[in-house]
């Protein structure tokens, strides 16, 4: 093995093993999954298939209780769609350090992204700015969650037939409080703080919102002021120039 890809394998275990405690909390949250799929009527190859194949734990959770509850298919698909907006926020944030990446390599790098690949990824680039390793590195944190979140599903379906109720056990408050820890760090500037704040407020004010309309408009709405916030402090910055 050349020094070279000795390094891009090092990269790869780092990103992975920077990802570790994120995975952690994740696994009770894959493994309710699993369960509460079944539980609604999922077969298990759905289950597995969508965890394979759609790989975004949240909109999954939403797109099995709307369909348990016979939600109507356009707004199944508006929800999940509008909820996995942030991805485009995460693309566009880390688009500065992937442009050079060859195109294959971005359109993989996208279908990976996740919260917590993001987190990660996003913390690296802020204190390794210009790594080249960074592909590597990225990698090997989105892998990592990729194979966990399959394995948990699994795991989740196989325990969910053997143990009953299985997801009234509360295990999923784990992925609660990851996503707080990845959220909070990055709240370090009023647009992003505002729009914690709006989707916050917008989710408990419209909670009791059928088919789950009140996560749609409190998402659309925190983004809506996420943006114009950041519009705005970008144009008060070319102001003062």
């Amino acid at each position: 093995m050349n020094s070279h890809t000795d390094t891009r394998g090092r990269a790869f275990a780092q990103g992975a093993r920077d990802t570790v405690p994120l995975i952690f909390a994740a696994i009770p949250f894959g493994v309710v999954f699993g369960a509460l799929a079944l539980a609604n009527g999922l077969s298990r190859e759905a289950t597995l298939a969508m965890s394979m194949l759609v790989f975004a734990g949240s909109s999954q959770f939403i797109a099995v209780t709307l369909l348990a509850s016979a939600a109507a298919m356009p707004v199944i698909l508006l929800t999940v769609f509008i909820v996995n907006l942030r991805q485009m926020l995460y693309s566009a944030s880390l688009m500065p350090h992937v442009k050079a990446w060859p195109q294959r390599l971005r359109l993989l790098s996208s279908y990976f992204l996740t919260d917590e690949t993001y987190a990660v990824v996003a913390n690296h680039v802020m204190s390794k700015p210009g790594d080249q390793r960074l592909p590597w590195y990225y990698m090997g944190s989105a892998l990592s969650m990729y194979g966990n979140w399959v394995l948990c599903t699994y795991v989740g379906m196989t325990l969910g037939q053997q143990i009953p109720d299985l997801t009234a056990w509360g295990l999923d408050i784990a992925m609660v409080v990851a996503f707080i820890g990845i959220v909070v760090p990055l709240l370090h500037s009023l647009p992003r703080v505002c729009c914690a704040l709006v989707a916050g407020i917008g989710s408990v004010v419209c909670y009791e919102w059928p088919n789950q309309m009140g996560l749609l408009f409190s998402s659309l709405l925190a983004i809506a002021v996420g943006l114009l916030l950041e519009r705005v402090s970008s144009a008060r910055e070319v102001a003062n120039v």
